[in-house]
């Protein structure tokens, strides 16, 4: 009977435990190809980067509606090289969410009404290349958004203050006549996570805080959100 007794406080003891994963975590981990195709007049250009998304599934306690998954994301932003030396990298973050290269899979997954863990293999029925639409619809708690990556682009790679947000229905504004944006695409694969950024953004492993600094006595939240970026923005790496 004690020995019942300890592992019941021992079970007890786990799902009390922040964070706690349990062996049998249901959350599949995956990989996907982010690609972006740009018309310009020299033809079309395309960049690609692969990412791998980590899933474990957490729970706060007992009750099934306290089940939740943590999601990181190892890899970094895609790169489309541009006519003129120029450069266009869609970023591990949308204009509004931070979080959007681990939830674009969970977007595109048909929402059907079924048990929580059941529904967490969704990601691995999105098979083949996967047009993005331009927005996500509106839900209940949530208004119509963009389902793109954020866009931007450097004046100088060399120097993060440099940024400059690219809107993705008009690149014209940035990249001059004839170039336009044609789709992006996400693609389930088994290719390893792309790596060399760190080539082209030489500072983007140890540039510290946003890649614009804060003016003093300006509150983060009135910042142009280019301004407000960081490293992780453009590369993560699960620890």
């Amino acid at each position: 009977m004690a020995r019942i007794i300890q592992a019941a406080w021992l079970a007890l003891a786990a799902l009390l435990l922040p964070g706690c994963a349990f062996a049998d975590d249901a959350a599949p981990d995956y990989r996907y190809r982010l690609t972006v195709e740009v018309e310009t007049p020299e033809g079309l250009k395309t960049g690609s980067s692969v990412i791998a998304v980590q899933q474990t599934l957490v729970r706060a306690g007992s009750v099934p509606a306290n089940q939740a998954v943590k999601r990181r994301v190892r890899g970094e932003a895609a790169a489309v090289d541009l006519p003129g030396g120029k450069t266009l990298f869609a970023l591990l973050r949308s204009d509004k969410d931070p979080n959007w290269a681990s939830m674009v899979y969970v977007l595109l997954a048909l929402q059907e009404n079924k048990p929580f863990e059941d529904a967490l293999d969704d990601v691995l029925e999105v098979t083949g290349k996967r047009t993005l639409p331009r927005t996500w619809p509106a839900d209940l708690w949530i208004p119509a958004r963009s389902a793109y990556p954020m866009l931007v682009t450097f004046g100088d790679p060399a120097d993060p203050t440099s940024v400059a947000k690219v809107d993705p229905d008009d690149l014209a504004a940035t990249f001059g006549e004839g170039v336009t944006l044609k789709r992006i695409t996400v693609e389930l694969t088994d290719d390893p996570v792309t790596t060399g950024i760190t080539q082209r953004l030489l500072w983007v492993r140890t540039h510290i805080g946003t890649v614009v600094n804060r003016p003093r006595n300006r509150p983060i939240g009135e910042m142009p959100v280019e301004h407000r970026l960081n490293g992780s923005d453009f590369l993560r790496m699960i620890r």
